[in-house]
């Protein structure tokens, strides 16, 4: 099973984060766009588990202990890409995300989880693939309150990409 650590937005994040898709697909001539539903920031990816590991991240995720905070999205961005790049709305780093994340990491790597080893890049994947002459653009600022983080799962359904939740720390 294939499985990352996020957190999942309320209806109006969403929406503010779908506005920004549409508005990059209106500007691409193509790419691999964001489906609503997967719109999410990825705190720990874990990729491929066994039962026994799916089993250690849930404990992990439910030891995690941290006081709500309020999250910021605040830029568009893209990482270049031969042919293509992906686009993603970004976030501030605020204090209490980055101690979040650095938490977890520890976390599941004493736990035996190997995670990338570069910096920690809070951001929400708009489009891969995508391909077009645009510039990043300046957007007014939009968040949320962060209550609770989840453990989802990653698979293929019929074809089309499916995030589940399969635990929640709240």
């Amino acid at each position: 099973m294939r499985l990352f650590i996020a957190i999942n937005f309320n209806n109006e994040t969403r929406s503010r984060l779908l506005a920004l898709r549409d508005e990059l697909r209106g500007k691409s001539e193509r790419g691999n766009f964001s489906a609503q539903e997967n719109l999410h920031l990825t705190l720990a990816f874990l990729g491929e588990c066994d039962g026994k590991q799916v089993v250690t991240a849930k404990s992990v995720v439910n030891a995690v202990s941290f006081e709500p905070f309020d999250i910021s999205v605040d830029c568009i961005g893209r990482f270049k890409r031969d042919g293509s790049d992906i686009w993603w709305a970004g976030l501030h780093e605020s204090k209490p995300l980055i101690a979040l994340q650095g938490e977890l990491a520890e976390n599941l790597i004493a736990a035996g989880f190997t995670l990338e080893k570069r910096k920690y890049s809070p951001h929400i994947t708009l489009g891969r693939e995508v391909v077009t002459d645009a510039k990043p653009w300046t957007i007014e600022p939009f968040g949320e309150a962060v209550c609770t983080i989840e453990h989802m799962k990653s698979e293929r359904i019929n074809g089309k990409l499916t995030y589940t939740a399969i635990a929640r720390n709240k």
